[in-house]
């Protein structure tokens, strides 16, 4: 069956770095989109970052561009979200999720996906 392993999540002080990865298993990894959700205490789970197969077409939330950067090794099956600059507001529980999409698509709904981990909790100090 398809497995996704979040990885990386952790305490970390404001303007700290972490960097999530996400072993996937059980799927054609290169065919599937990848995302990046979190969701924090009392809010919606939100996509902060999404790329397509060949990793060449990305998306990202407002809140994250310019300080996480999401990127794949498809030879590995692994995503990453690189994150940089943290913020207290950054503390979530941080989901790896993938999409079987066309090749040129970069997903950024809930809805999209097709296959979720079990996410990693990230906690950002002030």
């Amino acid at each position: 069956q398809v497995q996704l392993a979040e990885s990386g999540g952790g305490l970390v002080q404001a303007g700290g770095s972490l960097r999530l990865s996400c072993a996937a298993s059980g799927l054609t990894f290169s065919t599937y989109a990848m995302g990046w959700f979190r969701q924090a205490p009392g809010k919606e789970r939100e996509c902060v970052a999404s790329v397509n197969w060949s990793g060449d077409i990305t998306y990202y939330a407002d809140s994250v561009k310019g300080r996480f950067t999401i990127s794949r090794d498809n030879a590995k099956n692994t995503v990453y979200l690189q994150m940089f600059s943290l913020k207290p507001e950054s503390t979530a529980v941080y989901y790896c999720a993938a999409a079987l999409t066309d090749r040129g698509v970069r997903p950024e709904e809930e809805g999209e996906f097709d296959y979720w981990g079990q996410g990693t909790q990230v906690t950002v100090s002030s």
